[in-house]
């Protein structure tokens, strides 16, 4: 241990892209103590992500492994030992491959990281799996689903700790662990950067040249959770009655071109924009007027988080835990209602003037500051009380 250089803690993620998990650990890394805590990032793809020319700007290093795949899984776990056999200097190992973690923190633990951390992100219900292997066709995805919620009790063999970002994630993949372990680790914004300004509001319309448009947004990866086939129903039913409205979709993933297809199918292209990866996500939000959001399942959505940062009035699934619901902003809508339903329920929204969000956002404990100052805490005190022993 040398008390000059931060310790360093190694991330475990498939691919720094800003997807909800890799968005809320770089939070944390941009606000967390660098002279104390450091953050390294195993990757699971050789390709490069958004993230990664931020990450090395921060100080932190990535190592790459191939994708977890169950047709060359021997060789992946011996590219797995290598690593750690040649890495032997963390203590501490934080994974958010969800299920799949229980890979990495295995072999950690036999090479002797005395602090492994399981970070559920996500809660997958089989019945929900069930009806999606039935109506769409991204059945490896949804295969790898599977495969995750079955081997997810072997996570609790080859943590020590267990994070989650909300309660209902943390059932889900650490069954059987007394629940005084579970500790949970808020998905925290920068709140002060997405506080509702009127003229950011009237500079982003006017790029996107949607001036006097009621907008609709999403902001989320284009994979069968999100729903996003339905969410085009729901725009229909509401064009059907009020042309006055347009749905940015932000995001991309496999389905995007599925999706886009379904909109010109439609006849929704001129009210339909793809506007793909984007890191202004803070300031599209003050364009929006809702949020639609009518995920199958989720762990706490950040994206759910920032459009409260926004002041947006938010439509949601009932699938999503209503622990996500710090500003008594969000109406939960039943997934099994249809989209007709849906869109009346969005139609008949009483009129919502904006207001400024940040002090329900620090109250609810989801501004990053002083959780990034938790979770360095939390680190800390492991690390040093592995020297103290």
């Amino acid at each position: 241990m040398n008390a000059n250089k931060p310790i360093r803690v190694l991330q475990v993620l498939t691919i720094m892209n800003r997807g909800g998990a890799e968005s809320m650990i770089m939070n944390y890394y941009r606000n967390i103590d660098r002279t104390k805590v450091q953050f390294d990032f195993l990757l699971h793809r050789k390709d490069k992500g958004a993230f990664d020319d931020e990450i090395k700007a921060l100080g932190g290093r990535i190592y790459r492994l191939d994708p977890i795949n169950p047709v060359r899984f021997f060789k992946y776990k011996k590219e797995l030992r290598h690593f750690f056999k040649k890495h032997q200097s963390y203590s501490i190992v934080h994974s958010h491959l969800n299920a799949l973690s229980s890979f990495v923190l295995e072999e950690a633990r036999r090479h002797g990281v005395n602090i492994r951390i399981a970070h559920s992100h996500t809660a997958v219900d089989p019945k929900s799996l069930n009806k999606l292997l039935k109506r769409h066709t991204d059945r490896k995805a949804i295969i790898k689903k599977y495969l995750q919620h079955m081997i997810r009790q072997r996570v609790a063999r080859s943590a020590t700790h267990f994070l989650t970002c909300s309660s209902k994630a943390g059932n889900w993949l650490f069954p059987g662990v007394p629940k005084e372990r579970i500790q949970i680790l808020n998905n925290a914004i920068d709140s002060s950067n997405f506080q509702y300004n009127q003229e950011t509001r009237s500079k982003i319309r006017k790029v996107l040249g949607l001036e006097g448009k009621k907008i609709i947004g999403h902001v989320g990866i284009f994979k069968e959770e999100k729903n996003h086939i339905f969410l085009i129903d729901i725009f229909k039913n509401i064009c059907q009655k009020n042309n006055d409205y347009h749905l940015l979709l932000v995001g991309d993933g496999p389905l995007k071109e599925k999706v886009k297809t379904k909109v010109e199918a439609e006849k929704l292209t001129k009210s339909v924009s793809f506007l793909g990866l984007r890191a202004d996500i803070a300031d599209l939000l003050q364009g929006m007027d809702l949020f639609v959001f009518p995920s199958i399942y989720e762990g706490l959505p950040v994206s759910l988080i920032e459009a409260q940062g926004a002041g947006l009035t938010i439509f949601c699934s009932d699938r999503v835990t209503q622990e996500v619901d710090i500003t008594g902003l969000i109406e939960f809508i039943p997934l099994k209602k249809d989209p007709a339903f849906w869109a009346d329920k969005i139609l008949s929204a009483p009129k919502y003037s904006r207001k400024n969000t940040l002090i329900e956002l620090q109250k609810g404990k989801y501004d990053i500051k002083e959780n990034a100052r938790l979770l360095s805490d939390f680190y800390l005190k492991k690390y040093h009380d592995l020297f103290a022993k």
